[in-house]
């Protein structure tokens, strides 16, 4: 057998650092492992975030607007965190070391976390008049609360782009693998959802909140116990060193270059002649003829080649500008998809917000918590995530010509459109609902006799809009990412949630601000039942409909990447 046929031909080792053999590592046998701490760590994660809003207003008496506002401010801290996770593990540690590293500053704050709402004198005192919470404990839990984002940030950039890492990108049966490997991962996600949305919700609701964290805190720990197990099987790839440096390296070479003239061959252009690239880990790029200006960079002059190895600051490869030109191209779409996490994360608070204002009883003596409504977001993505996978993808492929159905910008456009829908049903709901209010002089009701499970489709239709939109942006950003930024790559598509999540926390102030004015109780007060919480609904809705024709222009003028040879 060849040595091509044992080992992989995408520089990836193993824990021992030695070669990958394509038999002995890779492949399904490692993704389980990766599987499975993804759905534990989901669990853990989700089981404490999922009824935060509720936690909030309970233990520390904030109100729907302050408690909102927190959750979707620290939510959006957990995906802009995994910008400092992808530059690690791209630059310094790899995806390996810093999964493990962070999981470890994860369980940490998932203990105080817990601490903080069981432990006597670091939980609030509650009596018949409510909590008490003093400004230590309101600390306690908020420290807790960003050590979890830092920890999270640390590995939900790696965890995906690692399981791809199982793949080998040379090898053409593998990769049509990867793609079904997003498919599940993000299945596994919702796995761990599933139990977090349901189970532990009602832990936390019926039971107290200091077992209704400690559950997810074990999770995590078990999650951490999987990572480690398949250690054996995993391929490791090499850090490819600070890609801001290089990228850095490509803008101070073109501003020095700046009155030069690129020329019309490509050819004569800087590229080392070695099959491998100059960065580690990195298969060479063609080049391109979009932004030309940075073609500069690569444009060799007789003192670069006087100095025997040339001055990176100088002179850079076109791959190294290409990787460049790479990032620039991925922000347009990645801007794009902002809206999409903006509706995604109302599902965290005004719906649980709207739901709390609904009859929860199932039959006589059950209540269902409004948080717990989560699990038909998840039911709709354990449900379309395999059919999309298994039915969807032949099906289309057969009109399309596309092995995979649809291309990843198509998938996720689908996915826009229904995101736009289910904000369109959020608020006839609510239109609904308040005209009930009206007509029943109901305005004082804590709850109002209209069922909660009438927000089941607002729901469902986000957990489809997700298996579009959040998968095929997965596949994107890493396939689209260069080989040695594709942390990063993965980072950039989580960011996208947590710029979703500032601008829902921004629209909420800006419209809470104008809509109080003159005394008004405004769109979204504490009492939704005097609100008009369907207009911050028909808001969001006008802005999703305006971004899918902005993803339409972009998609159309993306180009996607080529590697040399390919």
């Amino acid at each position: 057998m060849a040595e091509d046929d044992i080992y992989t031909q995408d520089g990836t080792i193993t824990i021992s650092k030695k070669p990958a053999n394509k038999k002995k590592t890779g492949n399904w046998k490692a993704c389980y492992f990766i599987l499975g701490n993804e759905c534990c760590e989901r669990l853990a994660y989700y089981g404490m975030s999922t009824n935060l809003v509720n936690y909030l207003q309970e233990r520390f008496n904030q109100g729907n607007v302050t408690a909102a506002n927190n959750v979707t401010t620290w939510s959006g801290t957990c995906y802009i965190t995994p910008l400092i996770g992808a530059f690690l593990a791209d630059s310094y540690l790899g995806r390996y070391w810093t999964i493990a590293s962070f999981s470890v500053l994860y369980a940490v704050g998932m203990i105080l976390l817990t601490l903080s709402a069981a432990a006597p004198g670091i939980k609030p005192l509650c009596d018949g008049n409510g909590c008490h919470p003093t400004s230590a404990q309101t600390s306690a839990c908020f420290i807790a609360l960003y050590l979890i984002a830092l920890g999270t940030g640390g590995i939900k950039p790696c965890v995906s782009a690692f399981g791809a890492n199982q793949f080998d990108d040379s090898d053409k049966k593998e990769t049509i693998r990867k793609s079904s490997f997003f498919n599940w991962f993000y299945f596994s996600i919702n796995i761990g959802a599933l139990v977090a949305s349901s189970v532990l919700v009602w832990i936390q609701m019926n039971i107290g909140w200091g077992w209704g964290f400690g559950v997810p805190a074990v999770a995590m720990v078990i999650a951490i116990i999987f990572f480690f197990s398949g250690s054996r099987l995993y391929r490791l790839q090499i850090p490819g060193g600070s890609p801001l440096t290089r990228i850095c390296q490509v803008i101070v070479a073109a501003l020095r270059k700046i009155s030069l003239r690129v020329p019309d061959d490509e050819s004569h252009l800087h590229e080392t002649v070695d099959v491998e690239s100059v960065i580690k880990g990195s298969r060479k790029l063609d080049h391109t003829n979009r932004f030309k200006c940075l073609d500069k960079a690569a444009v060799e002059t007789q003192s670069d080649l006087a100095t025997g190895l040339p001055n990176p600051w100088r002179l850079c490869t076109v791959t190294q500008v290409e990787e460049l030109k790479s990032v620039i191209s991925l922000l347009p779409v990645w801007a794009s998809l902002i809206a999409f996490a903006t509706v995604y994360g109302q599902m965290s608070t005004m719906f649980v917000l709207q739901g709390n204002t609904m009859d929860q009883h199932i039959g006589p003596h059950f209540k269902i918590p409004s948080a717990s409504l989560t699990i038909f977001d998840t039911l709709s993505v354990i449900f379309w995530a395999p059919f999309y996978d298994r039915i969807i993808v032949p099906y289309a492929s057969r009109f399309t010509g596309h092995k995979q159905g649809f291309t990843q910008l198509q998938r996720m456009g689908i996915g826009l459109v229904i995101s736009t829908i289910a904000m369109v049903v959020a608020g006839i709901l609510e239109v609904v609902r308040l005209d009930m209010v009206r007509k029943n002089n109901y305005y004082e009701l804590q709850t109002i006799p209209l069922s909660i499970f009438w927000q089941v489709p607002q729901y469902f239709l986000v957990g489809c809009a997700e298996v579009f939109t959040n998968i095929g942006s997965l596949e994107f950003f890493y396939g689209e990412a260069p080989d040695a930024m594709r942390s990063f790559g993965m980072a950039l598509s989580l960011t996208t949630n947590a710029l979703g999540s500032y601008v829902s926390t921004l629209l909420v102030t800006i419209v809470t601000k104008i809509t109080t004015r003159h005394g008004s109780l405004g769109w979204i007060p504490d009492n939704l039942n005097r609100g008009h919480l369907d207009y911050f609904y028909w808001l969001l809705t006008i802005l999703s409909f305006i971004n899918f024709f902005v993803f339409l222009w972009v998609a159309k003028s993306y180009r996607y990447k080529k590697v040399a040879g390919k």
